[in-house]
């Protein structure tokens, strides 16, 4: 097998808002649209995005009312502190402040207006590490 792109599927309320989400403040491109649909992509290594309005009959009817809760969009990349401060000028908001865990992930979250979250994460040498390389 060999996996050529990879997609999330996301059931949401309002597919207009989500896209105009993604496509406004996370560089997102259209590549296909209609009623109840949009179908979004990026030039990088970041995962295509399916939108999709729930209650949508193209969907198996055990699926059409399900919600995109309890996923959390996770994007790795370096520039981790430029991005938060891009999306904060530009009034997005920061659902969950920038962060460190003690394991070396540096992260923060935001949601989009359908509830997904979107978190975004750069990993560095945790603290414990860098403390024990110095003694």
């Amino acid at each position: 097998m060999q996996i050529t792109a990879s997609t999330v599927s996301l059931t949401v309320d309002d597919v207009a808002a989500s896209q105009a989400f993604f496509t406004t403040h996370l560089g997102y491109q259209e590549q296909a649209a209609a009623d109840g649909f949009a179908s979004l992509t990026r030039a990088d290594a970041a995962v295509d995005i399916v939108l999709l309005r729930r209650g949508i009959e193209v969907l198996p009817a055990e699926q059409r009312d399900r919600h995109a809760g309890g996923l959390i969009l996770a994007f790795t990349l370096t520039g981790l502190e430029a991005e938060e401060k891009r999306l904060r000028a530009e009034g997005v908001d920061i659902t969950m402040p920038l962060r460190e865990e003690p394991w070396g992930e540096r992260l923060f979250q935001i949601t989009d207006p359908n509830g997904v979250i979107v978190q975004f994460v750069e990993w560095v040498t945790p603290a414990a590490d860098s403390e024990e390389e110095n003694a």
